[in-house]
């Protein structure tokens, strides 16, 4: 099958949209697909998603909002017309990734041709309006849904969506297409990575020695991640002495942040780790805290406690992380320093409770694995073709039949 990936920053690390497109597009081309990308930007290393080249249309530049886009290390593609239909026309089927402009191109011209395109739902419009400071009001935010579903998700006929809670926002406002709740799944590393922590628990092998209680969180430095409530809770904790926060990741409010935390004991390591590194780091750590008050999924909190990390998760509405929760004692009041630092003092009191827990927590991981997402993506794609070809025969549409070699369809 040739799978086309409309995405319009791609080659990014900062970003999970664009990480979860390239951890697929490698799992299908394993698999026998053949992949490629219609983005804006070029690989810094030279290795493109698949084992052929992208097409690359440029960035489009935006004045007004150009700088802040760049802070989230984000930018919008170049809609070019005779791209769109020679990237269109290669592939079996279209995937797009976030509705914007170069997405709602590529959506109309597989209409034109009775090309079958697929949607992801990564963007939620809780994280634009929040870069604008506009987060928690109620009606910008249904503007961008109801844009999104107009523009976008109801002219597919399937959609993945990479959580229940992301769907069920999506159900309650009229989107009609069917949804796919398919984990964006975490690499194999992460798993066998605490499976090893294990291991070394029950031999009792301990590589930290330094005194010093290690809270980790993952995700961009923006507003609506909270990091600031993280910095507050451990000022308020009664280990503040002893506890080193790691924020791994980059971002707008990392000036503000280093001001803030200049009244802790221990100043925050901010780093961005490639994977190897970044377990190495989750292995070295004692909590991991996730404070954002919005996500569709967060996979960086799968990956930290797939890695034998209890999780302390800010129990929020517009948030699908407390999903992931295993009882009360690991959510906190959403951006509340107070209650997270009672759970943190909480985890780090009963310590012999908290290993336990990290072997429950670890043995999560394992649902969601890289593997199994791709494996019902796959089957999200045959779908889409088999309606798309339904949908052609019954319209007696011009454009040719697709010829699609099955004999690698996976089951999940």
């Amino acid at each position: 099958m040739k799978i086309l990936f409309v995405i319009d920053s791609l080659y990014t690390s900062n970003n999970g949209t664009s990480v979860s497109a390239q951890r697929f597009a490698s799992e299908l081309v394993k698999r026998g697909h053949r992949v490629r990308a219609l983005c804006s930007d070029r690989p810094k290393n030279g290795e493109t998603i698949g084992s052929e080249r992208d097409f690359v249309c440029g960035v489009l530049h935006l004045p007004i909002v150009q700088p802040l886009c760049e802070k989230h290390d984000f930018r919008y593609a170049n809609i070019r017309k005779p791209l769109i239909r020679k990237a269109c026309d290669w592939a079996d089927i279209v995937h797009i990734y976030v509705p914007f402009g170069i997405s709602v191109a590529c959506i109309s011209y597989c209409h034109e041709t009775g090309k079958p395109v697929t949607a992801a739902f990564h963007v939620q419009p809780e994280n634009i309006t929040s870069s604008l400071g506009l987060g928690k009001v109620r009606w910008a935010n249904e503007m961008l849904y109801s844009l999104f579903r107009k523009i976008a998700y109801n002219r597919v006929t399937h959609v993945h969506a990479p959580s229940e809670f992301i769907a069920g926002q999506m159900r309650q406002r009229n989107y009609t297409a069917k949804l796919h709740v398919i984990s964006n799944g975490i690499h194999r590393a992460f798993i066998d990575a605490g499976k090893r922590k294990r291991v070394q628990a029950l031999m009792g092998q301990c590589d930290k020695n330094d005194g010093l209680i290690r809270i980790m969180m993952i995700g961009r430095l923006s507003r609506e991640k909270r990091q600031d409530v993280i910095i507050d809770a451990v000022r308020l904790s009664k280990y503040a002495d002893r506890i080193q926060l790691v924020f791994a990741g980059r971002g707008p409010k990392y000036e503000e942040y280093v001001a803030q935390s200049r009244a802790l004991a221990h100043a925050p390591e901010f780093v961005f780790l490639e994977r190897e590194q970044l377990i190495e780091q989750l292995l070295k750590t004692d909590l991991y805290v996730h404070a954002s008050d919005m996500e569709i999924e967060a996979i960086s909190c799968i990956e930290a406690f797939a890695t034998g990390l209890v999780p302390i998760i800010a129990n929020s509405k517009e948030s699908a992380t407390p999903q992931f929760a295993l009882d009360e004692r690991s959510l906190f009041e959403a951006g509340n320093p107070r209650s997270l630092a009672e759970k943190i003092d909480y985890w780090l009191d009963h310590s012999e409770e908290r290993k336990k827990m990290e072997q429950r927590y670890a043995d999560q991981g394992e649902k969601y694995s890289l593997k199994r997402s791709v494996n019902l993506f796959e089957q999200m794609l045959y779908a889409a073709i088999d309606d798309c070809e339904l949908s052609n025969d019954r319209t007696k549409h011009d454009a040719p039949q697709l010829k699609i070699n099955r004999k690698k369809k996976a089951t999940a």
